[in-house]
């Protein structure tokens, strides 16, 4: 699991029998590679299988963090809207997406589909990668490359992808969260550490941005507390890639490789 750190104590207590460690997920942060060749253990992960369902994770925060619908669904649950008259037309507004801009920061796979997903409800899309990526700036996407601080001050939405590095722990800090609009929201279906979840917290506790949808979470299980009590903020115990569908198929991926690896074969989705 993405959950479980192998590092070089891992792999002296696991002994010289170890030939290999099949990632179930597409990031290996969790995984010391340098160890791992070191060792001579091959390590394998499950690309493609997680894009959909992570892109469908960030596609249905945005829209519920757009829309209030976390917050809608408490209140019709709660009973105090049959106590009351009918909502009146200015109340639990929402914003519509039709004509936003979303900011996508790493334009891979699940990238790329959240994009195609908000052009799909008629967002316009920046995209921030380490390098131009032309099949996002044609069509159907259009997109247009833009480094990372000039496209968080003309989002409305971001849209976070990268995976988890050195480089990107952090990489949404208090600063560029403060580049953001008033009415800006936050998606994160990548790791937690890439954006600052204190500083993430005190700008939605201060309303200086609409809202967030997270997935992910710096110190996963835990959430930081002050993001709980917060109404513009819905939050998900990481299942991105949670569909059937992927998730048995990360399961087969999983089998071929440790099959492949203990025939002596080269794995298909090898990562060293």
């Amino acid at each position: 699991m993405f959950t479980d750190e192998v590092d070089a104590a891992f792999l002296d207590a696991a002994g010289q029998q170890l030939r290999g460690i099949c990632n179930f997920a597409v990031g290996y942060n969790n995984i010391d590679l340098n160890a791992c060749k070191e060792h001579g253990i091959v390590v394998t992960n499950t690309p493609d299988a997680v894009t959909e369902g992570t892109a469908n994770m960030a596609m249905g925060l945005l829209l519920a963090v757009a829309r209030r619908i976390v917050e809608g669904d408490r209140f019709a649950r709660s009973g105090e809207w049959g106590k009351r008259a009918p909502l009146g037309m200015g109340e639990m507004l929402g914003l519509g997406l039709a004509g936003r801009t979303i900011h996508i920061v790493g334009a891979g796979r699940i990238g790329y589909a959240t994009a195609l997903r908000a052009r799909a409800f008629g967002m316009g899309v920046i995209y921030t990668s380490r390098r131009r990526k032309l099949a996002c700036e044609g069509a159907p996407l259009c997109g247009r490359w833009g480094e990372l601080e000039e496209g968080l001050r003309q989002a409305d939405v971001v849209s976070m992808h990268t995976p988890l590095t050195d480089e990107t722990r952090h990489l949404l800090n208090a600063d560029r969260l403060a580049m953001l609009k008033p009415d800006a929201m936050v998606i994160n279906t990548s790791r937690g550490p890439v954006v600052d979840e204190a500083a993430l917290a005190e700008v939605l506790r201060e309303k200086r941005i609409w809202g967030a949808g997270l997935d992910v979470f710096e110190e996963e299980p835990k959430v930081h507390l002050g993001l709980g009590e917060l109404d513009n903020v819905v939050m998900m115990p990481h299942v991105g890639s949670g569909e059937i569908r992927w998730r048995n198929e990360m399961t087969r991926m999983c089998e071929a490789s440790a099959r492949a690896i203990l025939a002596g074969e080269e794995p298909e989705h090898r990562v060293v």
